[in-house]
C-alpha cells in the first residue's frame, strides 16, 4: 500500500486528546494536513501509512490540545506589577484606570498584547478571549503572532483613550465584527465590562446585537461583595437578575469570576445555559472571593479557565492557573476528588474551547479538527519519577517544560523558541514602557 504525503507526522511518548475523557495514550503518532488533524495511531503503523514533509521525534513528550485563555486583557501586561497588592474597586479606580487614561494607545495595545502572546505561546496557549481597547490592534497582532483570538469590544458608559461613550464603543466593535466575519482564527465578542459600569440601555442595546448577529458576551460579573450589595441598592436585584431581565443571559454568554453567587444564581446559570469562566488566581490576589467549581460543575454548568490579565496575576501562564484551580476547587468543597487533573485539563482546553463557541474545531485532538496543539517535555527533575502523565501536567511546572505549539498546523513555537514574535524586541519595549509609565 503507497503511503499517504502529509504535512506533519509527530512521534512522542504521551497523547491526552481529551476526546475521548481520561485517556493517556503511550508511544503514538499524530498525523497532520492542510493545518486539520488526520488522527492518532500507533507508531509503526503511522510510518507505514504517512510520509510527511516535517516529522517530529519527540519522544520524552507529551502532546495535547493548545490551552484555551477564556478570560484576559493582554495589552494590560504593561501593567504587569505596577498596583499590587489592593482590592479591586480601588486598584481599578485609583490607579490602572488613571494610568490608562494616561498611556493607553494604539501603539500601547500592539506592544502589550505582543508581550502577553509571547508569554501564552511559550507556556502552552494557542487561544486566548481578549478584552480591552484598539481592538483592531488586538486583531493585528493576534493575526501577525498566528494565534487563535476571541476579541471582545469593551462597552463602558464613561469615556476613555479610545471611545467617548457606550455608543461609540458600540459601533466601534460592530465595524470590527463586520472586517473579521468569517475570519477563521479570530471571533469578535460583545463585552460590556461589567454590570456596575454599564448602563441599562447600553446593555439592551448588546442584547439585541448578540442576538442578531449570533455574537458572544463577555462580561465580569459577581466578582466582589460590594458588587452584589450596591446592584441590590440600586437596582434592587442582583447582577445576574438584572443582566437575565435585560436579556444578556444567553446561551453564547460568557460570565467572567462569579464568586459572589447563590444556589438561585447557578440555577440561574444552568435554566439559560451559559458559561463560567474562572480565574482563581487574579480572585486570589485582589481577594475578590471563591468561585464554587465544584457546584457549577455538578449542575452540569459548563466552567472555563482564564488568567485575567497580567496586572492582577501576575502571569499568563494557564498551566498554572489550572494547578490553582484544582487546588482551590478542593479546599472550597471540602473535598480533594473534585476537580481531579483530567477535568483540570479539560477545564483549560475543551471547555474553553466550548465557552467560546469552537468546540467543534479546537479543544480535543480528534479526526477533523483544527491541529491547535502543544508538547510538553516530561522529562524534568520535578516530573519524576512519572506515574501519572496527566497529574504531572496539572500538579508540577508544566507550563516551563512546553517546547512546541502548533495553531492550525503552524509551528509558533519549536524547541522553546518563539517563531512568529521576536522575544528580545518585546523585551525592549517593555522595557520603554516601564520608564514612560513610572515617570
Amino acid at each position: 500500500m503507497q503511503a499517504t504525503k502529509i504535512d506533519l507526522l509527530i512521534h512522542c511518548r504521551w497523547i491526552i486528546p481529551i476526546v475521548p475523557e481520561n485517556q493517556i495514550l503511550e508511544n503514538c503518532s499524530l498525523a497532520v494536513d492542510g493545518g486539520k488533524i488526520i488522527g492518532t495511531y500507533p507508531r509503526a503503523e503511522a510510518d507505514k501509512k504517512f510520509t510527511a514533509d516535517k516529522v517530529e521525534h519527540l519522544n520524552d513528550h507529551l502532546v495535547m490540545p493548545g490551552l484555551i485563555n477564556a478570560h484576559g486583557h493582554a495589552a494590560m501586561s504593561l501593567l504587569r506589577g505596577y498596583a499590587d497588592d489592593l482590592a479591586l474597586r480601588p486598584w481599578l479606580e485609583d490607579h490602572i484606570w488613571p494610568a490608562e487614561n494616561r498611556h493607553v494607545s494604539a501603539e500601547f495595545v500592539t506592544d502589550g498584547t505582543n508581550l502577553a502572546m509571547a508569554e501564552m505561546i511559550a507556556s502552552g496557549t494557542t487561544c486566548f478571549a481578549d478584552m480591552y481597547f484598539f481592538d483592531e490592534a488586538i486583531a493585528e497582532a493576534a493575526r501577525n503572532s498566528g494565534m487563535r483570538c476571541q476579541i471582545g469590544f469593551t462597552v463602558l458608559d464613561f469615556p476613555t483613550a479610545y471611545a467617548k461613550g457606550a455608543d461609540d464603543y458600540i459601533h466601534k466593535g460592530l465595524q470590527l465584527n463586520d472586517r473579521y466575519s468569517g475570519h477563521s482564527l479570530i471571533k469578535i465578542a460583545c463585552a460590556p465590562h461589567a454590570p456596575y459600569s454599564v448602563s441599562d440601555p447600553a446593555m439592551q442595546r448588546i442584547a439585541t446585537y448578540a442576538n442578531e448577529l449570533d455574537m458572544p458576551i463577555h462580561i465580569h460579573c459577581h466578582e466582589t461583595g460590594s458588587e452584589v450589595t450596591e446592584s441590590i441598592e440600586q437596582y434592587g436585584c442582583r447582577p445576574l437578575e438584572r443582566l437575565k431581565n435585560l436579556g444578556l443571559l444567553l446561551p453564547q454568554t460568557q460570565l467572567v469570576h462569579m464568586t459572589q453567587i447563590n444556589g438561585d444564581d447557578i440555577r440561574m446559570v444552568q435554566d439559560h445555559n451559559c458559561h463560567v469562566v474562572h480565574c482563581p488566581e487574579s480572585n486570589l490576589k485582589l481577594a475578590s472571593g471563591f468561585c464554587p467549581v465544584g457546584e457549577l460543575l455538578e449542575a452540569g454548568i459548563n466552567v472555563a479557565l482564564g488568567t485575567d490579565g497580567a496586572a492582577s496575576n501576575n502571569d499568563l501562564d494557564l498551566f498554572a492557573e489550572l494547578k490553582t484551580a484544582a487546588l482551590l476547587a478542593k479546599a472550597v468543597a471540602k473535598d480533594p476528588a473534585v476537580l481531579d487533573a483530567h477535568q483540570a485539563l479539560r477545564m483549560a482546553t475543551l471547555h474553553g474551547a466550548k465557552a467560546l463557541g469552537w468546540d467543534h474545531e479546537i479543544g480535543s485532538l480528534e479526526a477533523g479538527k483544527s491541529a491547535d496543539m502543544i508538547a510538553i517535555r516530561m522529562d524534568s527533575l520535578t516530573q519524576q519519577p512519572l506515574y501519572n502523565p496527566a497529574c504531572q501536567l496539572v500538579y508540577t511546572n508544566a507550563g516551563s517544560q512546553v517546547s512546541h505549539s502548533w495553531v492550525a498546523g503552524k509551528a509558533l513555537l519549536t524547541e522553546g523558541q518563539l517563531t512568529t514574535v521576536n522575544r528580545q524586541s518585546l523585551i525592549h519595549r517593555a522595557t520603554e514602557w516601564r520608564n514612560k509609565i513610572s515617570c
